[in-house]
């Protein structure tokens, strides 16, 4: 079930969610060349990019949580003017996904899913590695939980699927849209 209303037919939000280094800032850069490539107006909301931004935000749930509703404020604004906003955010509680799911006129939530033992061997920029040795605190899917989206309209598993399927799954389910 995709969360789309007629009266904004142009722009949605195509929200990605999942793990540190489970492929959210991947797949985003390949939708963002495919949707370039079809001339669609669009933009890239990215956490560690809008972080910079907001760089008083904290890494606790109220924290984090106060973070998604600046971001999903932003792309339900963008998306209202008839943007495609991809936004890829570990965005780790249901109830601010939510939040921003209940601020858009049209949101598709994509789960980005692959295991913290995978991100682990991942682990691209370190992060992981840091916070197992204690100098990163309330790490999601290490001392802070993640919460699995209950109903993605999305579901890529990045274990099993590579870059290339997982954004043509993705191109698939939002072509009616664009």
């Amino acid at each position: 079930m995709t969360h789309c209303k007629q009266n904004h037919p142009k722009g949605f939000v195509l929200w990605l969610t999942g793990l540190s280094g489970a492929g959210k800032t991947t797949i985003a850069e390949r939708l963002y060349e495919e949707l370039d490539a079809l001339g669609k107006d669009y933009e890239r909301l990215d956490g560690d990019v809008l972080r910079g931004v907001f760089p008083n935000t904290g890494f606790s749930k109220e924290s984090r949580d106060e973070h998604i509703r600046r971001v999903g404020f932003m792309a339900s604004r963008l998306e209202r003017h008839g943007v495609i906003v991809i936004a890829s955010f570990i965005s780790p509680y249901h109830e601010a996904r939510q939040f921003v799911r209940d601020l858009c006129h049209n949101f598709i939530e994509v789960f980005v899913k692959a295991s913290v033992e995978e991100c682990k061997n991942r682990d691209v920029k370190g992060l992981y590695k840091r916070a197992l040795a204690g100098e990163i605190k309330e790490f999601t899917g290490i001392d802070h939980p993640y919460e699995e989206p209950e109903n993605p309209q999305i579901v890529v598993d990045t274990i099993n699927q590579t870059v290339d399927e997982s954004v043509a799954q993705i191109m698939d389910t939002i072509k009616p849209y664009l």
